[in-house]
């Protein structure tokens, strides 16, 4: 989804599997097309609903966060911004929320798509499907809608017990919990669709998405690697296929590509750049899906993203009590052990779970700087972040930079600041590393 093409200066070796994310984005927003074209339900959704679920029930699913991140990436999303404002929403609210209600409302006004949205545009959803984690418009967007569509909407609550809860006495509490949600969502679906649910079918797309995240992993176990065989820049671009098309086997498919084509590289000593000095992480914050290509800007001084914070729905593998053959339970207990993963290393260490996580990757994959975006309109993603950049650095001594713009909204950002601000971290990097 991200271009990442330089304007000019060093070429940075893209993963072919990369390249070919654009055109499987085409194809998911066509079967939308193709779906209302024939009757068949389509529903709005925010990523994290179970895309195995959808499959099982035969509903389409348009993804309406990772479509306003393409209108951004296509340069398209500016005039759905200005309409959603003009409409009386705040410049403060989440950019992907703007880009869609933007969208929405002026295709209630001309009765069809923009002429100049991608893809065609989304389709006059069915239903709408969103979910209480991460942030508020999860589930407040999907209610703003009703200004411009009357459709049925279910939200249904993602829970996470805190830090301090003994897994012993809470996770069973937690795991019911989720599956009552599940339930809950599965019945509204039921009910939309006059379909049952087919757990057995439900069960098989579970097993293809937990081989998926497998090769997945294994994949960026590749990427420690010196020369790193694949940038951050390429990350954003493939992590589509498992977050919004889990369960297919064409997914799976891709994955395993990737895996071999990484693993050739690794073999081969090949890299990045041609020559590798710095090894950098993209340690938070959503990428500027406007301007992708800056992030490059840092490949002119011979430095890599070698890892990332960001856009991971997996970490390192995870024992779950309950296999896909009891298919809510697993992706209940699925849920609670990615989301509780790094609780008992924050629990021994420093007391938060993502900085033990990023200084684990600091360590593993050899970094020599972090980079972290701040993104004016998403809080849920920026908060914390310089108490994070303080507590890392603590523990692993590396330089951070903090770069501050939008995901989407072009107007907060400078490309003259981002150059003298990375030219001026890299500077820094430079005397870190040589000592």
């Amino acid at each position: 989804m991200a271009d990442t093409s330089e304007k000019k200066g060093v070429k940075v070796k893209s993963t072919q599997a990369a390249k070919k994310v654009r055109s499987l984005v085409m194809g998911m927003n066509q079967k939308a097309h193709t779906a209302k074209a024939e009757g068949r339900p389509v529903a709005y959704c925010m990523a994290g609903i179970s895309n195995e679920i959808l499959l099982a029930m035969d509903i389409t699913p348009q993804w309406t966060e990772n479509y306003a991140g393409l209108c951004a990436v296509m340069q398209q999303a500016q005039g759905f911004l200005e309409k959603a404002e003009s409409e009386g929403y705040s410049n403060c609210i989440c950019g992907y929320v703007r880009t869609g209600l933007g969208f929405d409302a002026m295709r209630a006004e001309m009765g069809g798509a923009s002429p100049e949205a991608p893809d065609g545009g989304l389709v006059d959803p069915d239903m709408l499907l969103g979910l209480s984690i991460m942030c508020d418009p999860r589930f407040k967007w999907y209610q703003s809608l009703g200004r411009y569509m009357q459709k049925p909407t279910y939200c249904y609550d993602v829970m996470i017990p805190p830090i301090g809860a003994n897994p012993a006495e809470v996770d069973k509490y937690y795991v019911k919990y989720q599956v009552d949600e599940f339930k809950g969502l599965i019945s509204f679906l039921e009910e939309q669709t006059g379909k049952k649910m087919d757990y057995d079918r439900l069960s098989e797309h579970l097993k293809i998405t937990n081989e998926t995240y497998r090769v997945w992993w294994q994949t960026d176990q590749l990427r420690k690697a010196v020369p790193c065989p694949m940038p951050s820049t390429d990350h954003f671009n493939i992590f589509v296929p498992a977050i919004f098309m889990g369960g297919e086997p064409a997914t799976l498919q891709f994955y395993k590509e990737l895996y071999d084509e990484i693993k050739e590289r690794v073999d081969n000593k090949e890299g990045v750049v041609p020559e590798e000095k710095y090894r950098l992480m993209w340690a938070g914050g959503i990428p500027p899906w406007h301007t992708m290509w800056i992030l490059n800007h840092f490949a002119n001084m011979g430095a890599v993203f070698a890892i990332e914070y960001a856009y991971r729905w997996f970490g390192d593998p995870v024992e779950i009590p309950v296999g896909p053959e009891n298919p809510l339970e697993h992706l209940a207990w699925r849920s609670l052990k990615w989301n509780t993963l790094r609780y008992e290393e924050a629990r021994r260490g420093s007391g938060d779970p993502m900085v033990e996580h990023l200084i684990k990757l600091a360590n593993d994959y050899q970094i020599d700087g972090m980079v972290m975006h701040a993104t004016r309109s998403c809080r849920a993603t920026t908060i914390g972040q310089m108490f994070l950049q303080k507590m890392v650095q603590d523990h692993v001594k590396i330089p951070s930079l903090l770069l501050v713009s939008d995901l989407i909204d072009l107007r907060d950002y400078s490309e003259a600041a981002w150059r003298s601000q990375i030219d001026s971290f890299m500077e820094t990097v430079a005397a870190r590393k040589a000592g």
